[in-house]
């Protein structure tokens, strides 16, 4: 009872916090503001990926978030590269 109201309010809290970053994603005043949102929002996927995995009891989720990990951290440091030389592969 308790674990099942903490999981759905859980819920909830990533679902607004995922819906803020998609917002700064948007209006973000420059890049480096957007880069930022985005990595905040594959980081908040994460977490909705973990507490679906804990509400169905399964551990697909799990692997999806490392994924989605691996691929968050790829883009971040290449947008970030980018900002700072102006190209990806020297």
């Amino acid at each position: 009872m308790i674990l099942s109201t903490a999981i759905y309010l859980a819920l909830a809290i990533m679902t607004v916090a995922i819906l803020l970053n998609l917002w700064r994603l948007a209006i973000g005043p420059d890049d480096t503001d957007r880069i930022l949102a985005l990595d905040t929002l594959f980081i908040n996927t994460i977490a909705l990926l973990v507490l679906l995995n804990i509400y169905f009891d399964t551990t697909v989720y799990f692997e999806a978030a490392l994924v989605l990990a691996l691929i968050g951290f790829i883009g971040t440091a290449g947008f970030c590269k980018y900002l700072l030389r102006g190209d990806v592969i020297e």
